[in-house]
Order: structure tokens, then sequence, then C-alpha cells
């Protein structure tokens, strides 16, 4: 073990240190420009594993078993194939690095090479822009279980909210991924072989899930830093027009490049889809995922909280799990302290309005309008958007406006995502403390 992994095997273990805290003074600053929460897949039957759109159909065979969906092969991993994945910066920067990180792998991983790269269109990179990424001066690494590691930096000219391609080459049998199920970008699998050098993937299987890519980050100036939205499905962006770029998260990092006095500020989306707080199911729990998801995010200084709603919901299936409103106040409480003891400070964010949702319930809309009356109430948060203001019906407040609801009463479509970035204050982010 070389001591340059130290620190990172160091945290990947403890989940309690955060990457801007452990770089001493004068040393290079490193603010994530985008990530990802990350979960295992857990391979299901083929027929209960629905096709992903924009998907290209599977090969009649691949050396991971016989073939199903995309989704199905990205779920139990890959063999001597090349995936090639696209993210959306927010910060701009000159210098790079990726995470890779085997957060929930019971077995080590081998990436046999990686490539980075401005993306052109659909798996297509821009001429000139490809960069091969080492680890510690190899063309590959190992990832045990539960390690994250960095690939040495490389100097590319990347512009804000822009799209990238990383590419990650695996010689090997992998098992099932660590991932992140909602990319709302075509993620491109090559049959067989290394093809991360190349212009484009050939006939390609896609899929949309990241696969042990946790984050990209860019050196930045000091006075650079990150906001983490951590949350659920909302944060994630479920249900915005895949490709396009329309999660809140997104929106907001979008608007925040524009303004010249927050343009320094990058976004790392830490949403996961039917996640909740106080008990682990699509991921692990808020409280269980925090030190890891955000107090390591590098560079991180703000962070806001919109979690819980899957939590009152769960009543409508297991009553057993129904929560209260102090149990969920409790937990934002203690997440608060987390944030503070590591300078970071908590942007808290009113629930949305649910009615009509499959699993509201009136017993859980009195649970969301106490837990939102909290969060409004001055003196807990550093500050507070109101997220349910701006997307509420003005002639029900309880239910989601119709012209930002996609169907399912719960999740905002494009539109609703814009008036939840839009609801931002951007002086939030300049004030003095």
């Amino acid at each position: 073990m070389t001591l340059r992994w130290i620190p990172v095997l160091v945290l990947a273990q403890l989940g309690t240190l955060g990457l801007i805290e452990a770089q001493p003074k004068g040393q290079e600053h490193w603010v994530a420009t985008w990530a990802t929460a990350q979960t295992l897949v857990r391979p299901a039957a083929p027929a209960a594993i629905a096709v992903q759109p924009n998907t290209l159909p599977a090969p009649a065979a691949t050396p991971t078993g016989p073939a199903t969906t995309p989704q199905a092969i990205g779920a139990r991993g890959f063999n001597n194939q090349t995936v090639r994945m696209i993210v959306r910066t927010s910060i701009a920067g000159q210098r790079l690095r990726i995470r890779l990180s085997n957060a929930f792998g019971s077995a080590p991983v081998v990436v046999g090479a990686a490539h980075l790269a401005l993306r052109a269109k659909d798996s297509g990179i821009v001429p000139g822009s490809d960069r091969p990424l080492t680890f510690h001066g190899k063309p590959g690494c190992t990832l045990g279980p539960g390690i994250v590691l960095f690939s040495d930096p490389v100097e590319l000219n990347v512009p804000p909210v822009t799209d990238l391609a990383v590419s990650l080459y695996f010689p090997g049998e992998t098992r099932a991924p660590t991932t992140h199920a909602t990319a709302l970008h075509n993620t491109y699998i090559s049959k067989e072989g290394d093809t991360t050098a190349q212009p484009e993937i050939a006939d390609p299987v896609t899929t949309q899930s990241y696969y042990w890519l946790a984050g990209v980050d860019v050196q930045a100036p000091a006075k650079a830093a990150v906001l983490v939205t951590f949350g659920d499905s909302i944060t994630d962006g479920a249900r915005s027009t895949n490709e396009t770029n329309h999660s809140w998260p997104a929106l907001l990092a979008a608007r925040l490049a524009a303004n010249k006095k927050t343009a320094g500020i990058g976004v790392a989306n830490m949403g996961i889809g039917g996640n909740r707080v106080l008990r682990d199911g699509a991921g692990a729990s808020a409280l269980a995922r925090f030190d890891r998801d955000v107090l390591a995010q590098p560079g991180v200084k703000w962070v806001t909280l919109m979690e819980g709603i899957n939590d009152i919901g769960r009543e409508a299936s297991t009553p057993a799990e129904a929560v209260t409103a102090d149990e969920l106040i409790g937990a934002y409480q203690q997440l608060i302290e987390q944030a503070h003891a590591h300078g970071v400070q908590v942007i808290g964010c009113t629930l949305t309005p649910y009615e009509g949702a499959g699993y509201s319930r009136e017993t859980g809309e009195a649970v969301r309008a106490a837990v939102n009356a909290w969060i409004r109430t001055p003196g807990a948060f550093d500050a507070v958007v109101d997220f349910e203001a701006a997307t509420r019906d003005p002639a029900n407040p309880k239910r989601i406006r119709a012209d930002f609801d996609p169907g399912d009463h719960l999740h905002p479509n494009d539109a609703g995502y814009q008036a939840m970035a839009d609801a931002f204050d951007l002086t939030i982010f300049t004030r003095k403390r």
C-alpha cells in the first residue's frame, strides 16, 4: 500500500472524514464538479426488470450469462466490457480527477483502463479531448470492498455545465456493481473488449445507471466550494426528461454558473430514489449515508436537506414503520449537528405536496404539514427554501400543481423542477458568516 492511498482507505472505512478538511493548508484545493450517491444493485429475475426507454436491444448472449434486458445485464455486472458513462459538470476546471468507489461490493473489482473526455453526442467524444487516466501511475486499479480511489489528475479544459464521458474497462467478471440507478443520461456498454479510447462505442447496449463512478473533481481556487443536494427521488430528478439535465440540482447548477458571484460553486447531487431518513431501503438511510455522501465530498460547504416523504408514505404498505413528525425532526437535528461539526451549512427544504400519490394518507399529510412547519421555523437551519410553496396547487395546497404533475402526483415534471431551482435565493451562497 502506498502512502497516497492511506487517507482514502481511512475515509472509506470510517466514513467520518471530510476530504476538504483532510488537505493540509497550501495543498491543492479539489472541489466536486459532479458526484452521485451509490447503492448495490440486487439482480432480479428477468421478468421483474423493466426495460428502460431509449435502450438498444441486448445481444443474444454476453460473457455475463444469457441476455435478458440491458438493465439486467448491468445488474449482473460486466466481463471484458467497456462502460462509458455521461456526467454533467457544474463548475469549470482545467485539472480533473475521477473518484471510483466499491462502497457496497463484497469482492474486489479490477478496472483495466479508464479514460475521460468531453462528450460530443450519444457515446461520441470531442476529438482531441480524450485523456487516459492512471491510478498512482498505473493504467488500472483494483477496487477492494468498501474502497474509494482517486485517479491521478489530468489536464483538460472543461467549461461549466458541460457533459463529460467517463469510460471504464472491466477485463474480468465484476459481479453485481455498486451503482446509481437514475443517471438521467444514457450509459453505453460495449459487447466486448477495451474501447475506452474509441471515439464512440460501436453498437452498444444502453442503460441509465452509473457503475462504480462516484465523482469527478476539479482543482479550483481556494474560494470555490460545493453544494451537496441530499435527498430522495425528487432530488435525484425522477420523472424529468432523460438527457436534458432537468433535475432541480442540475438546473440550480446552471443558475449558479450563470451568476458571476456564484460561478465558483459546484453542485453534487446525492439524491437516491426511494431513500428514507430513518430506515434503510432504497440505499442506506439518510442517517447512515450522511458522512459518506455529504461530509466526504471535496469542497463541501453547504447541504440541502429534503427527505422524509418516503418515510411518511411507508405507513400505507407497512404500518409498523409509520413515523411521527418528532422522529423525522429528531433525525434532521442530528444531521444538522453533524454538518455543523464539519463547518457545513444546512439549507432546509420543505417537503412537496403528495395528495393523490399511491401512498398518500391523511395521517401522513398531518406529519408532512408538521415537519414543514418546523422547517420554516427560524433557528434550526442556516437557510430555508420553500419547495412546497413553489410547487403546490393554490386551490389545493395538499396537491402538486397540475402543470407540474407528470401524472403520479408526487414527482414534479421538468417545469416543476425548474420552479424548484428558481425558488433558491442565490444570496444564500454569498452571505458572510
